[in-house]
């Protein structure tokens, strides 16, 4: 993740106003816009890998299941945006505006790369928490496994790490994903 030289801090409104680079992902962290490089293949493949049983698994007309790239804003003021990999939303809560997601989802997916540091770790935890997200999967390729962490008092608590089994998330009734399904072939 890199910052774009001789940034400033932007505001929710300049941002909305900023045109829109097609092929280039942006993380929004405290006013500081942050480019990201495109997903590498198996970062790709564990995305479908786990998005597909998650859309199969659940009823679209309750719940919305995004894999793609788009921005999730966790607050307007200092602008903090987030870029999942992957998140479920229950329909009955999920919020747009100005084309922007401003609701929590009930699950998010974030496929780690070595390069993410254990600030950008914590950071993307702690703007998850404080927007209410329940349960947040960070998945480890090079390691295969994954750290399964819930909403406890306001703060993201590792509740488990799996390498091999089922996970079951907590607020998607009936879901099982195969630990061993989602690793890229």
């Amino acid at each position: 993740m890199a910052s774009l030289p001789n940034s400033k801090i932007v505001t929710y409104e300049e941002w909305l106003r900023m045109p829109v680079v097609e092929d280039e992902i942006e993380e929004v962290v405290n006013g500081e816009i942050r480019l990201m490089p495109p997903n590498k293949l198996k970062h790709a493949q564990a995305i479908e890998n786990l998005h597909r049983p998650l859309h199969l698994q659940l009823d679209p007309e309750r719940f919305t299941v995004l894999g793609s790239t788009f921005g999730l804003i966790i607050r307007k003021h200092p602008l903090t945006s987030r870029v999942p990999d992957l998140a479920v939303f229950e329909n009955s809560t999920l919020v747009e505006r100005d084309g922007y997601i401003h609701s929590a989802p009930s699950l998010v997916v974030e496929v780690m790369s070595p390069a993410n540091r254990k600030r950008q770790r914590e950071e993307k935890l702690a703007d998850y928490a404080s927007l209410g997200v329940p349960e947040v999967w960070l998945v480890w390729l090079n390691e295969r496994k994954i750290e399964v962490f819930l909403l406890e008092n306001g703060k993201m608590h590792c509740a488990q790490v799996v390498s091999d089994g089922v996970l079951r998330p907590g607020k998607l009734p009936g879901v099982e994903i195969a630990v061993p399904s989602i690793w890229p072939k």
